[in-house]
């Protein structure tokens, strides 16, 4: 998903300027507005016209995602950027150098680095569901060898996390980041899920053709992000050179939006932020029901202070959920909003270092220091 980058407190009527609430926001605009802005099915969109910040290649095509390959070495362990699969492109894992996941991870000695591209969904691929995805990244991980590290930011995140409850034996180690897991735990996401009565979801995915448009989403936005929230999130002066280039790269990306598959999406709302299934332990996946206590991988968790979207307490809430030893779990808090978890400057220079360093060391490392 994204983020949300101004403070503005929610109002009556008002669509939050947060990228990452713009489905459920979507869904009051809609009962606002009679459904009178989608009257036509979305469109498939092409590749990004950005630059990839590492250099990498595509693995495997498959239907959900491509697969890319930014791996510096053949040998050594194999982590996988699981990106939040919502408004926009995964490039909010590879954003820009000294705000790139994917660059952080190399730099603190993860040589073998892959990354979930999520496609936009095409008219064909609106009966896509959770299972769907779950399945090709299951695919993932056995072309990249289990059992594979897991990088799960945001949605990737509970994807993430149902994937190594649904196959433990193949998940090394577990990084979150920034994760919507127990949405009984107050925030304003879950709040915008549950208040608008469900008919509405299924009317926005019908309105859409199947599936729910990100360009209708972000052009009926309220109001684009400032500079001041675009620099709140990079963490970064975009007052020079570099942060005009930042500036332009930013706004690019946020334009360049993805499609939802209908199916995906109404799972999403009604399975996990409005009936809260993965915390409660009634989630069904891929034939299996799995329960989060089978998650006994050691665990990192990583929150925003300053995150109004998944705020630090239910992002941390998530260790008492599952099975891995307390020994094994280790948490960290940044001053960061959302998106400053994955793009922000200041959040690279200190979390991500810790998050490679944590990846990097073996099980004796991580019971010495919680002695």
């Amino acid at each position: 998903m994204a983020e949300q980058t101004g403070k503005q407190p929610s109002r009556p009527g008002h669509v939050p300027e947060d990228p990452l609430q713009w489905p459920f926001a979507a869904a009051r605009l809609a009962m606002d507005a009679w459904f009178g802005w989608l009257d036509r099915a979305p469109a498939e969109q092409g590749d990004s016209s950005l630059p990839w910040t590492t250099p990498n290649s595509v693995a495997l095509e498959l239907a959900t995602m491509r697969l890319r390959d930014c791996t510096r070495t053949r040998s050594g362990q194999p982590a996988l950027v699981c990106a939040p699969y919502a408004l926009h492109r995964a490039l909010i894992a590879d954003f820009a150098p000294g705000h790139s996941v994917v660059q952080s991870l190399q730099n603190g000695g993860i040589d073998r680095v892959y990354l979930t591209d999520w496609r936009s969904a095409s008219p064909e691929m609106r009966y896509l569901s959770i299972d769907s995805y779950l399945g090709d990244l299951n695919v993932a991980v056995d072309e990249i060898g289990a059992p594979a590290d897991l990088v799960g930011l945001c949605q990737g995140g509970w994807l993430s996390l149902l994937y190594a409850a649904r196959f433990p034996a193949k998940v090394r180690r577990l990084v979150l980041v920034g994760a919507p897991v127990d949405l009984s735990i107050d925030s304003a996401l879950s709040q915008l899920a549950r208040n608008a009565p469900g008919m509405v979801y299924d009317q926005l995915v019908a309105r859409g053709g199947g599936n729910v448009s990100g360009e209708e989403m972000l052009r009926v936005w309220s109001k684009a992000p400032g500079r001041d929230d675009i620099a709140a999130a990079l963490q970064k002066d975009l007052a020079d050179e570099e942060g005009a280039a930042l500036l332009a790269r930013f706004d690019r990306w946020n334009t360049e939006t993805l499609n939802l598959p209908g199916t995906y999406y109404l799972q999403i709302v009604n399975w996990i932020f409005r009936e809260n299934r993965i915390a409660s332990g009634n989630f069904t996946a891929l034939g299996r029901e799995v329960r989060l206590k089978d998650v006994k991988a050691p665990v990192f968790l990583l929150a925003g202070l300053d995150d109004d979207v998944v705020p630090a307490g239910q992002a941390l809430a998530t260790a008492k959920l599952l099975g891995t030893p307390p020994a094994f779990v280790a948490a960290a808090s940044e001053p960061s909003n959302h998106l400053g978890l994955f793009m922000g400057a200041r959040t690279h220079a200190q979390a991500w270092p810790r998050i490679a360093e944590w990846l990097r060391d073996d099980l004796s490392g991580v019971l010495a220091r919680s002695a």
